[in-house]
């Protein structure tokens, strides 16, 4: 049921996806003590429902490779081009996709029709990482998968018709969350070509802002509208990083994983952030596109009002097709 605006704040759904929102009936709330099977089963099936909303594009065609990890583990890197795209004689942009899931659910293969989508839209060749799942492969397991396929892009751009000075890495949720984990991975170990954009969709940045909205007795507006559910979120964190760590501001947790905790943002790719003025993840976007700015890095937000998170299972209602406007711009200004 959509929430309605209360005095003292001015919060409320955008029409069109309060309209859709109210016909679902809101958020399906999972049990704290749901079995990992069974909340990923649950967070898999919704987003293959949501992503089967979006057209078939035959023409972009999918190919598998596969590349090693830091633990000489073997991962899956898929590539998605046209045939303009495989037969091109000059160097072309492209970006590595990140999809979401918490760090502990989703798919290549869920995310699939996004990102054929994405290639139909830009004109950009996408390359996908099968990065391994939390908690059966905590940090840094899904970042260090991310950024050896980021690495093996790079290596191969001859081969697939890459300019290498080109390339972005793009995320969304929590793989937003490791796309910024990877820039800031690429910059301290040196990696050559340097990385042209970031591309931030909703990110899951900061482990420490779920568990103090978590916290009991906090109260926020916010909680009529998010449709994430701060006990989820703060399992997902701790599937990643370790119940001993997730959430704690004292604990030695990796900037890498939850980039929020890098002291330093300089040096960095330029940024595309956007965020719904009604997700959790707004304030760590907002203050993670400020410092980025403070370091003197080119960043252009957005914030949707009216949206929570994953606004786009609303379908093609007018902020998503503002929103995917934007990201297909900043893809194709690689």
């Amino acid at each position: 049921m959509a929430a309605s605006q209360k005095p003292g704040h001015s919060l409320k759904y955008d029409p069109e996806f309060g309209a859709f929102w109210a016909k679902l009936g809101g958020a399906v709330q999972p049990s704290p003590e749901q079995p990992i099977a069974e909340l990923r089963e649950a967070n898999d099936g919704f987003m293959r429902a949501m992503f089967a909303q979006f057209p078939a594009q035959p023409h972009v065609i999918r190919t598998k490779h596969s590349t090693k990890s830091h633990d000489g583990a073997e991962i899956d890197v898929y590539r998605y081009a046209t045939e303009e795209q495989r037969s091109s004689k000059t160097p072309l942009p492209a970006v590595l996709h990140i999809h979401g899931g918490g760090m502990m659910a989703g798919s290549v293969d869920i995310f699939a029709p996004y990102i054929a989508g994405l290639v139909n839209d830009t004109g950009v060749q996408f390359f996908a990482v099968e990065y391994r799942l939390a908690p059966e492969h905590p940090d840094p397991t899904p970042i260090e998968d991310s950024y050896a396929s980021l690495k093996w892009v790079l290596e191969h751009a001859a081969e697939f018709n890459v300019d290498a000075t080109r390339l972005g890495v793009m995320g969304d949720s929590a793989g937003a969350g490791l796309a910024a984990g990877t820039a800031l991975l690429a910059r301290d170990r040196g990696l050559e070509p340097r990385l042209k954009k970031q591309i931030l969709i909703y990110p899951m940045l900061d482990d420490r802002t779920i568990s103090a909205y978590h916290a009991p007795g906090y109260e926020n507006p916010l909680k009529e509208f998010v449709v994430l559910p701060t006990d989820t979120l703060v399992r997902c964190w701790e599937f990643y990083l370790g119940k001993d760590r997730a959430g704690k501001p004292e604990a030695d947790v990796s900037p890498y994983a939850a980039p929020s905790r890098a002291k330093d943002l300089s040096g960095l790719p330029p940024a595309y952030i956007e965020v719904g003025n009604l997700d959790w993840f707004r304030d760590e976007s907002i203050d993670y596109a400020t410092r980025l700015t403070n370091a003197h890095t080119e960043v252009e937000f957005h914030i949707f009002p009216g949206v929570p998170h994953g606004f786009e299972v609303a379908g093609p209602i007018s902020t998503t097709k503002k929103a995917v406007e934007l990201r297909v711009k900043a893809i194709q200004d690689l």
